[in-house]
């Protein structure tokens, strides 16, 4: 792995140093033409000039990693490359001057795990394509730098490539035949400088009259299905609201957004060049859950140019910040400047439902995290940093009002234009634009862990009127903190309409009893809603009356946002023991007719397979599959032709298929001899039917071969992995561990095939790895990189393994082997999951 930069070594580094700028000349040119292979070994050559300010007769240090150091001279004085420490990635800066001039040769490794400049090339026309990605501190697997946000510089780069190819950085270049010049940047962190390059197809626009030029590429191979004009249209409404709230010009001087091959994350906020996951170039039917999912990623990344890249967090411990900021106000702008007006429906149904999940780990943390290094902040990319904390964002606007909000970030970005930053800095700006002291909410909300849950209290007459009203907070004990909260209270009746809402009342919840005299004297009505219109961020609890509403009448509820939150609710009681899986697959059955969102669709049926194969009693799984797939295959017939929720019931339908009749049903739609009128069984959806009748043991390697052959590109590649490591005999399992092992696979493979290998319908097949994840993990942590040694440790956790001897089995490898704390934080969350359904199938079995 790079190496692991600790905040204190950040610290001394930054009070030592000043740089002014970096001048990276690259060359890409070797083994990149025609009939180019990846072997793994191929190397670029790399050239660094950097200048920089610095206490004199001091030493530090420059990152660089993975490298061939072929010359290094400090100040006109040449330093030994033997002393480059190539497993720190570290090269010793002795004895410097106030001013300094450092020259770095070295030729590089190609990245194969989406760190650093990774290559690739395309199995369809053998065209090499390369990206960069940085974050958080891989900029030094491509060109010595001093990699932490703080030390902010301009950078130039020169790059020489073959001339067809396109070749894509910061800043807009001037190309002469095989060298591409690019301008000096503004003064940036090097994580968010980039370099992509490749014979990339791109489409051309701009915004605003030509003020802002703007670019969209993808592999040529996927040319074909790319929707340009849709990614243009949600960039322009994004450029139009940001600018217009933010009240600053978009401060980089064009805007390029390029769908990269085998990329790990969604996308990284390069400066006017943003990478993207290719996956959202859609080479086959999707849903508009997934057009919603790609407008809010675009928007995402676009905030950060300002809250991110314009002004930078000083060290990782603000990393939320960054993160929490873009996801508030992507989904602010998505639910008033574009199509999607119920984006706050899908993110307190998805987003949310991350938070309160990771929230709820035995590895939970403040918002405002404690990040000591690297390796910590890398583990840190979670539910709490993105969407823990845009939730409370959110409960922060509903505190000081939208507009008070604003303004606080606008004189934020005036105030501290291309500097670094710390939390303070926006909370002082939010005071004086707000009038409300902001310290004790920041500690109350910030700086403390888990998540509260709030209920009702009420008495009602002989009328069924309220004689009194009360909202009651609860704690874990672990974590006994009681919050604030600014949350609303909906009552809502049956009409002929439906569940229609008659009342919101508005207030502030403090302490473990909060009376609500405004509803005293109103005639109770058929659902009680705590936290309606999502304001705060809290698990919800149901009155029994309205549970009992809940249960019969869900699908009558008409509007989306607090059906969400119903539904969010009876999730939450499956994951908390309190409402039997069975009960709860039945409740999506029932109810998800009356489901017109379609991602809360998706997501009730994603969590409704996930409960089936984790959380219900074992001997009522396959009854329970059953019962799921009678029901979708209902509902997939009854469907409107050709629309999303057809195509979002047959996916689902599939996944749960294990009986004889459904199992042939999913094999007529492959072979064409079973038809559903208008649906299109396209390439990635018979993918989808392979894999599941491979899982059933009604196809096999032949099956996989023929459609591989079929469909031989990159993603076909991938699926066709899948498919392998999820045959369900031993020898296909064998083969598919000893291939995840190797530690040879290209990223994207790697987690095609783990994904395959851990099959939630094939947990006995899995029982004799769990020993052997144990012998394994503590030598991948150690020497895989951050990225792929952080997915095996998740994925390949046992998991499926759903017994106390897996959870002993993890308390006794952390006692023996002391491993490092991000590894135990990933292991214990492990642990936690097989505890939690533990405990959920313990209710199961009860309720049978």
């Amino acid at each position: 792995m790079a190496g692991n930069l600790t905040r204190d070594e950040a610290r001394e580094r930054a009070r030592l140093l000043t740089v002014e700028s970096y001048e990276v000349e690259l060359d890409i040119t070797a083994g990149n033409g025609e009939g180019a292979v990846s072997t793994g070994t191929e190397r670029f050559g790399s050239v660094t000039t950097v200048r920089f300010g610095a206490e004199a007769g001091a030493t530090t240090f420059i990152d660089l990693h993975d490298a061939v150091v072929t010359e290094a001279v400090l100040n006109g004085t040449p330093l030994d490359p033997s002393t480059y420490d190539a497993e720190k990635g570290r090269l010793a800066l002795p004895s410097l001057a106030e001013s300094n001039e450092l020259v770095v040769r070295a030729e590089i490794l190609y990245s194969r795990t989406g760190e650093g400049l990774h290559r690739m090339v395309d199995p369809v026309d053998g065209g090499v394509y390369l990206y960069t990605q940085f974050e958080t501190a891989d900029a030094h697997r491509m060109f010595a730098c001093f990699d932490q946000p703080d030390l902010k510089a301009a950078h130039t780069f020169t790059v020489t490539a073959p001339r067809e190819w396109q070749v894509i950085s910061n800043t807009a270049p001037e190309q002469d035949g095989g060298v591409w010049r690019f301008p000096a940047t503004e003064k940036i962190s090097t994580y968010i400088t980039a370099l992509v390059a490749g014979p990339y197809h791109v489409v051309r626009d701009s915004y605003d009259g030509g003020r802002i030029p703007l670019g969209i590429y993808c592999r040529a191979s996927l040319a074909e299905f790319l929707d340009a004009d849709a990614i243009f249209e949600v960039t322009k409404q994004g450029f139009e609201y940001f600018e217009r709230v933010f009240d600053y010009p978009y401060p980089f001087g064009k805007y390029d957004q390029l769908f990269v091959p085998e990329f790990n994350a969604g996308a990284m906020e390069n400066a006017g060049c943003v990478t993207f996951l290719e996956d959202y170039v859609f080479r086959s039917r999707v849903t508009d859950a997934a057009y919603e999912r790609r407008a809010e990623t675009i928007l995402h990344e676009m905030a950060h140019m300002w809250f991110g890249d314009l002004v930078t967090m000083r060290w990782w411990d603000d990393l939320w910040l960054n993160e929490s900021f873009a996801t508030y106000m992507s989904v602010l702008c998505q639910a008033e400047a574009t199509r999607w007006k119920t984006a706050w429906t899908t993110f307190a149904n998805m987003e949310k439902a991350w938070a309160y999940r990771q929230d709820q780990l035995p590895s939970t943390h403040p918002i405002a995290a404690d990040i000591p290094d690297i390796r910590a902040v890398e583990v840190n990319f979670d539910g709490i940093t993105y969407a823990k904390g845009a939730s409370v964002l959110k409960q922060l606007v509903a505190y000081v009002g939208l507009e008070n909000f604003l303004e606080g970030v606008r004189r934020y970005f005036q105030r501290h234009a291309w500097g670094n930053t710390v939390l303070a800095d926006l909370l002082d700006a939010l005071e004086e634009t707000s009038g409300r002291e902001l310290t004790s909410w920041s500690k109350e909300w910030l700086e403390t862990s888990q998540v509260n849950t709030l209920r009702p209290s009420y008495e009602v007459d002989e009328a069924g009127a309220f004689t009194s009203f009360a909202v009651l907070q609860e704690a874990v004990a672990q974590y006994p903190t009681l919050r604030s909260h600014r949350l609303a209270i909906g009552l809502y009746d049956r009409t002929s309409e439906g569940l229609v809402r008659r009342r919101r009342v508005e207030l502030d919840v403090v302490g473990a009893r909060t009376e609500v005299p405004e509803l005293v004297g109103e005639r109770r009505p058929d659902l009680v809603l705590v936290n309606d219109d999502d304001l705060t961020y809290a698990k919800v609890r149901l009155d029994e009356h309205s549970l009992n509403t809940l249960v019969s009448s869900i699908g009558q509820i008409k509007e989306s946002l607090p059906r969400a939150l119903c539904w969010s609710a009876a999730w939450d009681m499956c994951r908390d023991a309190e409402m039997a899986t069975r009960d709860y697959v039945k409740l999506v059955l029932s109810g998800i007719g009356g489901v017109s969102d379609i991602t809360v669709a998706q997501t009730l049926l994603r969590q409704a397979r996930t409960a089936i194969g984790q959380y219900a009693d074992p001997a009522w799984r396959d009854e329970g599959l059953r019962l799921m797939a009678d029901g979708l295959f209902e509902l997939a017939r009854a469907a409107e032709p050709g629309s999303d929720f057809q195509l979002n019931y047959v996916q689902a339908f599939t996944g749960a298929a294990v009986a004889g009749p459904h199992l042939d049903f999913v094999k007529g739609l492959l072979e064409g001899t079973t038809e559903l009128e208008g649906l299109k069984v396209d390439t990635d959806l018979r993918w989808t039917l392979l894999r599941r009748l491979v899982v059933r043991g009604r196809a096999g390697e032949a099956e996989i071969e023929a459609e591989h052959r079929r469909d031989a590109t990159a993603a076909g590649e991938r699926h066709a992995a899948a498919c392998r490591a999820a045959i369900p005999t031993p020898e296909a399992k064998r083969a598919a561990w000893d291939r995840v092992i190797g530690g040879d696979l290209p990223n994207a493979v790697f987690r095609a095939t783990l994904g395959g290998f851990v099959e939630p319908d094939q947990a006995e097949l899995l029982e004799p790895y769990t020993e052997e994840y144990f012998s394994e993990v503590g030598r991948v942590w150690r020497e895989w990189s951050s990225d792929m040694s952080q997915t095996f440790a998740e994925v390949a956790y046992p998991f499926l393994n759903i017994t106390q001897a897996t959870i002993d089995r993890t308390d006794a490898y952390i006692e023996a082997e002391k491993p490092p704390s991000a590894l135990v934080r990933l292991l214990s969350e492990g642990r936690d999951g097989v505890a939690r359904a533990l405990r959920a199938r313990a209710k199961d079995a009860a309720a049978g």
